[in-house]
C-alpha cells in the first residue's frame, strides 16, 4: 500500500452525501445558494458558475475506480511470479490520496471464485481473465493481462452486492492487516503503526459501501501501537474514533476494551473520564460477567492470526 491519512467516518451508503467541507462552503455563501435557487439577477457570472459547481459536487454520486498502472516480476529462489499494482480511487469527489496494493493473479482468482460462490446469479456474465500455462512473463502478455484485470475490477465493483460485501474490502486489506498485526505481536510497534495506517487509508476509501465496523479492528490496533509508542493523544483519538461504530453495532468485547483504554489514557492526559467509567460499569453490570475483562492489546493480538 501507499500513502497514509485519516478521514471522517461516513455512515454506510453515504456515497452521495455532501463532501466534508461542502456544508461549510454552503454556509459561508448562503445567499449565493439561495440566489441560485431563486434566479436572483444580482450575482455575477463568476458567482453563478461557482454556485453551479457547488450544487453539482453536492449531488454527484460516488463510485469506486480502479487502475492497474504497472506490474513487476518477483523472481525468488523457489518461485517466480508477477504482482500487479492495484490503485483504488473514488470518483464524484476530489481524491488526492492514491493508495495501492500489490496482488498476484492467484489473489484475483480467489476473489473471483469466492464471489461466484456467494453471488452466482448476479455474476454469471462476469469472466475473470483466464490463467495462462505459458508465456506468463512475456512483457506483452503481462501488459495485456494488466489491462484485462483492470477491466475486471471495474466491472465487479459496479455490482452493488459485491461492493457492499465483506469479501471486497478483504481483497484490498487482509494481507496488510495480517502483516501489521504480526508486527504488533512481535513488538515492532512503529512498523506496525505504519502498516496499519496504510490499511486505514484503504478502508476509508471503501467505507461508503461498507459497515462502519470495517475500521474498528484497524483503529483498535492503531490505538495499541500508539499506546506502546507513548503517544497517548493519538491512542486516545484512535480509540475514540472506533467507539461509535462499536456502540452502534453491539461489539461488546471491543466496547469494554476501548472504554478501559480511554479511561486509562484519559487519566494520563488529564481529560474527563467519568462518562467512560460510567458506561463501562453499566456495560459490565448488564452483562453480569459476560463481558471479557481483557485489555484492548490482549484483544488485538488475537486477531488476524
Amino acid at each position: 500500500m501507499e500513502e497514509t491519512g485519516a478521514g471522517a467516518e461516513p455512515e454506510p451508503g453515504s456515497g452521495a452525501e455532501p463532501e466534508p467541507g461542502q456544508g461549510a462552503e454552503l454556509r459561508r455563501n448562503p445567499t449565493h445558494t439561495d440566489a441560485l435557487a431563486s434566479g436572483c439577477p444580482s450575482l455575477t457570472t463568476q458567482q453563478l458558475q461557482e454556485n453551479v459547481r457547488v450544487v453539482k459536487r453536492r449531488h454527484r454520486p460516488e463510485r469506486l475506480m480502479f487502475e492497474i498502472p504497472s506490474a513487476r516480476i518477483i523472481d525468488q529462489v523457489l518461485s517466480k511470479h508477477v504482482v500487479y499494482q492495484v490503485v483504488l480511487m473514488r470518483s464524484g469527489r476530489f481524491d488526492s490520496r492514491r493508495v495501492s496494493v500489490e496482488r498476484r493473479y492467484s489473489d484475483f482468482s480467489r476473489l473471483h471464485h469466492a464471489l461466484q460462490r456467494e453471488f452466482r446469479d448476479e455474476l454469471e456474465d462476469l469472466v475473470l481473465p483466464p490463467k495462462l500455462l505459458s508465456r506468463n512473463f512475456c512483457p506483452h502478455v503481462i501488459a495485456e493481462r494488466r489491462v484485462a484485470l483492470q477491466d475486471y475490477m471495474s466491472e465487479v465493483s459496479r455490482v452493488r452486492c459485491v461492493s457492499r460485501c465483506g469479501l471486497f474490502p478483504a481483497f484490498f486489506t487482509e494481507q496488510e492487516q495480517r502483516r501489521g498485526h504480526a508486527l504488533l505481536r512481535a513488538g515492532q510497534f512503529e512498523a506496525a503503526r505504519q502498516q496499519l495506517q496504510e490499511v486505514l487509508v484503504m478502508e476509508e476509501k471503501l467505507l461508503p459501501w461498507q459497515s462502519a465496523t470495517l475500521l474498528v479492528p484497524t483503529l483498535s490496533a492503531l490505538a495499541v501501537c500508539h499506546r506502546d509508542l507513548e503517544e497517548p493523544e493519538h491512542a486516545h483519538d484512535a480509540a475514540l474514533r472506533a467507539l461509535p461504530a462499536v456502540r452502534r453495532y453491539g461489539l461488546k468485547r471491543h466496547r469494554a476494551a476501548l472504554l478501559s483504554l480511554l479511561v486509562d489514557v484519559g487519566y494520563e492526559l488529564g481529560r474527563p473520564v467519568a462518562q467512560f467509567q460510567e458506561e463501562l460499569s453499566r456495560l459490565r453490570d448488564a452483562e453480569r460477567g459476560g463481558v471479557s475483562s481483557c485489555s484492548l492489546k490482549e484483544l488485538v493480538v488475537q486477531e488476524f492470526i
